[in-house]
C-alpha cells in the first residue's frame, strides 16, 4: 500500500477532518515591554527571588533560620520547630494556599500565573538574559534565521551558559532548604556533594532550565491543569484582561493624523504590539483564552501606542465581562467585586488563617507519649502492690532544655516510683522508663484509664497529658 493510499485509509470516511492533539510549537519571540504592570511584574520577580534566594543564608538561634531537615525530622521555620506530628499545620496551609488561590482567580483572575508562579517569574529572567546577549525581539529572531557561524554560536553559547549557571544556582538553593546551605557550599567547594544532594541540585537545575529555557509557555498551556479549570473560578464579574470592541472595532492603519470617526475606524490601529508583547503568544482582541496568563503585558503595550497615537488609554485594560456589556466605571466593579462568593471565600479563609495563627501561638511546645512495656504488662510486689511499666516519650519542642516533673492521676493511691524529674534538652526527644504503681486492696482487677503528666518547670506553666491503662491481674 503506496504512501496515498495509507493517508486515504487513514482519514476515515470522506468529509471527516483529522484535527491534530497536539500542535507543533511555533517560537515565540516576546517584545520587551515598560510601563505600569511590567514595573510590578519587575518588583515581584525581585522580591519572590530575594526571598527564595535569600532566605537559606539567614540564621537563627545559632542555626539556619528556614531549614527542612528530613533525616531528623524537624522543620524549622523560624522560632518554630515542627516534628511529623504537627503535620496538620502542613494540611493547614495547603487548605489556605487553596482557598486563596480560588479567591483571587474569582476576583481578579490569574493574579498567580501572571506576577508570582515559578514558571512566569523564571520565564521572565530567562527572557532577560536572553535579551542582553542576543538583542531585541527582531535581533532574535534574525539571528535565528541565520546559518551558524562563529558569530551566532558564541551569542547560543553564552545564553545556554548563563541559564545554565542561573538553573544550577536556583537547583542549589532548593537543597539548601533541606540539607544546611552554608555545609552544602563547603561540600560543594571541597567536591565532597553526596549522591543526594548531587542528584536533586542537577535534576532541580534540569527543570528549571528546561521549563524556563526551552518550554517557556508549553507549561502554562499544557502541563498546568490551572489554566484547564479557571473556567470554574470565573464569573462575569472577575476582573480579567479584556479587549474594548466596541471602542477598538473596525481596526486598521492610519496616521496619527487621521480622525479615526471620520475614517470609519476604531481606536485599534491593528500594529499587533499586543501580540508581540504576549509571552504566550495569544491575540488578546479575540476574547479571553485559556493561554492567557493575566501579566498585563499587552496593556501596558497598547497604551503606549495609544499615548503615540493621541488617544486615551485602556483599549486593552482590566475589566469585567459585565463592565464591559453595561459599560460600568470603576465604582460599579468595585461594588460588584463585594458578591456572594467572594464574601464566602473570604469569610471561610480569614477564618482558617485566624485558626492556624492562634493555634500556633497557643501551641504547647511539649508533647508526651505513654507506651506500655509488652514483656511487663502488670506485676505484684511486696506489700500488696501492684506494679506496671511503661516508656514514657517526652518530646520538647522548643530551642531551649527543660526540667520537667512527672505525675499520674486516674487511680487511688497511684505513684510515681523511682525518679520523677527529668531534663530534655533543646528539640529534642528522651525515653524515660516510667513505674507506677497501686494499692492492690485499693482497685478491682481488670484494666483502668489513668492519665500520666508532664510538667515544665522551668517556665511553670506547660503541662501535657496523655492517657494509658493500668493492669490489675
Amino acid at each position: 500500500m503506496n504512501d496515498t493510499l495509507k493517508t486515504a485509509a487513514l482519514a476515515g470516511p470522506p468529509g471527516d477532518i483529522e484535527e491534530p492533539l497536539y500542535e507543533v510549537r511555533k517560537k515565540i519571540y516576546p517584545r520587551a515591554v515598560s510601563g505600569w504592570f511590567a514595573r510590578w511584574r519587575l518588583a515581584l520577580v525581585l522580591a519572590t527571588q530575594l526571598v527564595f534566594y535569600g532566605t537559606p543564608w539567614l540564621t537563627w538561634n545559632a542555626r539556619q533560620a528556614v531549614l527542612f531537615d528530613l533525616a531528623a525530622r524537624k522543620f524549622y521555620v523560624f522560632g518554630l520547630v515542627l516534628w511529623p506530628q504537627d503535620f496538620i499545620y502542613l494540611t493547614l496551609l495547603l487548605v489556605i494556599s487553596a482557598l486563596a488561590l480560588f479567591l483571587f482567580t474569582a476576583v481578579a483572575g490569574r493574579l498567580w500565573c501572571g506576577y508570582a508562579c515559578p514558571q512566569t517569574v523564571y520565564t521572565e529572567i530567562f527572557l532577560w538574559i536572553e535579551r542582553k546577549i542576543e538583542g531585541d525581539r527582531a535581533r532574535r529572531m534574525k539571528l535565528d534565521r541565520e546559518p551558524f557561524g562563529a558569530r551566532k554560536l558564541g551569542l547560543k553559547s553564552a545564553k545556554h551558559a548563563a541559564w545554565i549557571a542561573l538553573a544550577l544556582w536556583t537547583g542549589f538553593s532548593f537543597v539548601g532548604y533541606f540539607t544546611p546551605i552554608r555545609e552544602l557550599a563547603a561540600e560543594l567547594a571541597s567536591f565532597g556533594l553526596g549522591p543526594w544532594e548531587t542528584f536533586w541540585i542537577l535534576f532541580y537545575g534540569f527543570a528549571t532550565y528546561g521549563n524556563a529555557g526551552w518550554m517557556r509557555e508549553q507549561v502554562c498551556t499544557y502541563m498546568c491543569p490551572y489554566a484547564r479549570f479557571q473556567s470554574a473560578m470565573f464569573d462575569p464579574d472577575t476582573m480579567i484582561i479584556t479587549y474594548d470592541p466596541a471602542r477598538g472595532e473596525p481596526r486598521g492603519g492610519r496616521s496619527r493624523s487621521t480622525d479615526p470617526r471620520a475614517a470609519g475606524l476604531g481606536d485599534c490601529i491593528d500594529c499587533e504590539i499586543c501580540v508581540q508583547v504576549c509571552p504566550t503568544g495569544i491575540d488578546i482582541r479575540n476574547g479571553l483564552q485559556y493561554e492567557c496568563i493575566g501579566c498585563a503585558a499587552c496593556i501596558d503595550g497598547c497604551d503606549q501606542v495609544m499615548a503615540k497615537m493621541g488617544y486615551p488609554p485602556g483599549l486593552i485594560r482590566y475589566s469585567t465581562e459585565n463592565a464591559l456589556r453595561q459599560c460600568w466605571d470603576f465604582a460599579r466593579i468595585l461594588r460588584r467585586a463585594f458578591r456572594p462568593r467572594v464574601l464566602v471565600y473570604s469569610a471561610v479563609l480569614g477564618t482558617l488563617v485566624l485558626g492556624l495563627a492562634l493555634s500556633l501561638v497557643l501551641r504547647v511546645p511539649l508533647k508526651v507519649d505513654v507506651i506500655r512495656d509488652r514483656g511487663s504488662l502488670s506485676r505484684e510486689i511486696e506489700g500488696g502492690m501492684i506494679e506496671n511499666v511503661y516508656q514514657l516519650q517526652i518530646m520538647n519542642t522548643e530551642e531551649a532544655p527543660h526540667h520537667f516533673r512527672i505525675g499520674a492521676g486516674g487511680l487511688p493511691t497511684i505513684e510515681v516510683v523511682g525518679e520523677d524529674a527529668v531534663e530534655v534538652a533543646a528539640a529534642t526527644t528522651r525515653l524515660v522508663p516510667l513505674r507506677l504503681r497501686v494499692d492492690g486492696d485499693a482497685v478491682g482487677r481488670g484494666s483502668h484509664r489513668i492519665e500520666v503528666s508532664v510538667s515544665s518547670l522551668d517556665p511553670p506553666g506547660i503541662v501535657a497529658r496523655e492517657r494509658s491503662t493500668f493492669v490489675v491481674r
